[in-house]
Formats: C-alpha cells, sequence, structure tokens
C-alpha cells in the first residue's frame, strides 16, 4: 500500500520514493522537509511505476531489494516507458556491490547511494537530481517552442494533433481544429522589410495567447501560417473563437506601418465528437477551407462541420 500521492505545492517538485521500508518513506519525509519537495511513496515496485507513469514526478528514488520486483527491473520498465524515460532515477541499495553500481547506471541512473545513507549528503544529491530534472524539462520545452513567436513549434503540434484527435475517437469529445494565415504577408515584408514582418507575427502570436482559453493549444505552423488546436470544443464555438481572433488582427495598429492593416484568413474544421477521419484528413480539410477563404476575398473564416462521420461534413461559415 503507497504512502499517498500528494500535489507538489506551487514551486515545487515531486519525488517518487518507491521503497517497502515505512522507515526510509518517515525519514526521507522528515529529513528533506526543508527542499522545495513534495514527496510521494511507494511500497511495492509495480505500485511505484504505476505512480510514475501517472504523477509524472521530477525524480524517482528506488530501493533494488523489494518483495515483488527488484530495482534493476523497476529501473528498466521506467527507462522503456516514454512517459518516465527522462525522468532522473537514483537507485538506493544496502549493498555495496560494485557490480550493481555498474549495472544501475548502464541501465540510466544517474546515481547510487548505500544504505545506511549519510542524510546531509542525500539531501545534496536529491537537490541536484531534482535540478537535473528542471533544466530537462526546460530543454524538452524549448525544443518545442517557436524561437521567434514564443508559440509552440510544427514538432510540437505533429505530436499532440494525434493525441487529440485519437482523444476526439476514443471518447467521443468534441474536437476543433484552426489554421491560420496572415494574408498578403510577403507584400510586408517587400514593402516595410523583414523586422516588420517579424513584428507582424509576434503580433498575431500575442492575440493568439490573449484571445484563446486555457486549453486551447496555439502552435507556428510554418512561415506566416498558425494552427489552433481547440479541445472540447465543438464547431460552432471554435468558429466564434476564429471571428473574436480575425477581428483583434484586423485591429491592431502596427508601429512600422499604422497605415497598413493587417488581416487573417482562417480555415476551420470541427465536430461534436461523431467523426472518424485521420489526422491528416482534418488538416487536409482545415488547409481547404483555408485556401477558399483566400479565395473568397481573405479576412475571412471558413468553417466545417464533421459531426456525424466522413458523409456529413458540412460548410457553416455563411449560418455562422
Amino acid at each position: 500500500m503507497g504512502q499517498g500521492a500528494p500535489q507538489p505545492d506551487a514551486g515545487q517538485q515531486l519525488v517518487l520514493v518507491i521503497d517497502d521500508s515505512a522507515d526510509v518513506h518517515r525519514l526521507l519525509q522528515a529529513r528533506l522537509r526543508g527542499e522545495e519537495i513534495t514527496i510521494a511513496g511507494a511500497m511495492t515496485g509495480r505500485e511505484g511505476i504505476r505512480m510514475a507513469q501517472e504523477m509524472s514526478p521530477a525524480v524517482i528514488i528506488v530501493d533494488l531489494d523489494l518483495p515483488d520486483m527488484d530495482g534493476f527491473e523497476i529501473l528498466r520498465a521506467l527507462k522503456d516507458d516514454s512517459s518516465t524515460m527522462h525522468t532522473p532515477v537514483m537507485i538506493l541499495s544496502a549493498m555495496q556491490s560494485r557490480q550493481d553500481k555498474v549495472t544501475a547506471f548502464d541501465l540510466g541512473a544517474i546515481d547510487f547511494v548505500c544504505k545506511p545513507f549519510d542524510l546531509v549528503e542525500l539531501r545534496v544529491r536529491v537537490r541536484s537530481a531534482v535540478r537535473l530534472s528542471v533544466l530537462l524539462h526546460m530543454l524538452a520545452q524549448r525544443a518545442q517552442i517557436d524561437g521567434l513567436t514564443g508559440l509552440y513549434n510544427r514538432a510540437h503540434f505533429d505530436s499532440r494533433w494525434g493525441e487529440e484527435v485519437a482523444g476526439c475517437m476514443r471518447h467521443n469529445r468534441p474536437l476543433s481544429l484552426a489554421v491560420l494565415d496572415a494574408d498578403r504577408f510577403k507584400t510586408i515584408n517587400d514593402t516595410y522589410g523583414h523586422p516588420a514582418g517579424d513584428a507582424v507575427l509576434r503580433g498575431i502570436s500575442r492575440v493568439l495567447q490573449s484571445e484563446l482559453r486555457g486549453a486551447d493549444i496555439a502552435c507556428r505552423f510554418g512561415g506566416e501560417e498558425f494552427c489552433i488546436i481547440m479541445p472540447d470544443t465543438d464547431t460552432r464555438e471554435a468558429h466564434a473563437v476564429c471571428e473574436r481572433i480575425r477581428e483583434a488582427v484586423r485591429a491592431t495598429v502596427w508601429a512600422a506601418h499604422p497605415e497598413r492593416q493587417v488581416t487573417i484568413s482562417v480555415g476551420l474544421v470541427g465536430t461534436d465528437g461523431t467523426s472518424w477521419k485521420s489526422p491528416a484528413a482534418w488538416l487536409e480539410t482545415a488547409d481547404r477551407n483555408l485556401y477558399r477563404a483566400k479565395q473568397e476575398g481573405r479576412d475571412r473564416v471558413i468553417s466545417s462541420d464533421l459531426s456525424g462521420g466522413d458523409l456529413s461534413e458540412r460548410d457553416l461559415s455563411k449560418a455562422a
């Protein structure tokens, strides 16, 4: 039975301890209390692996000798799982076997602490592991952030979009996708220079961050094109969101060209949860609607509703 699964306070990191000794759990809780961490505990390996997958701890501390599986098995399982493979793992052991240490490091552990451990030394080692975890998380986030706009990039969109479509199909949840593009963007670069074009892209990203809801995911898709994933949002709701964004961009005054308006065109596709299109098919429909918006005069939102499956795609733009 685990020692509970507390949620870390703001600014604190979660450390998961997998050890069958209640004394070890109590000792770590007491001696690490002053650190900026929250400790959760598991008494068995299987429970610890489950908690690691569900809770995404910053650091995992694993005892080598557990009743249901040894620490090496746990370490292998953690490193084979995409959700935990990058989490720093520290090994605790009552043995000081050189081979155990070699095996642990070969399997991906970042530290090996022998019992009985020095509490001051352990505190420093845990602090170092937490710091490493925070840095790794920052690097992973930056790898998915567009440097110019601060939005998520194409790589993040590609991974996240597939997950959202799968969730929509599995749970029959509403979902919408918008693809938007700055109208006549090349003429801004050609007339006012690339710094002015960059300012427009940053400005559009600020509008997106201001107008979108907490669950919405805005990404720079490439060039002057952006994508917005709107979970739990049907087509009509998403159309209203996109109209707000379109109007906000249109109303923006640009420092480099206050006399020149910038507008966007938006292609939108959504469902109330009863669609079975693939992620690529969704994107193709949104792209097609974006092309229509451009062809029909720009500065508009063209929407399609996929509710009911592939055969009931409906254009909502004129009804909205």
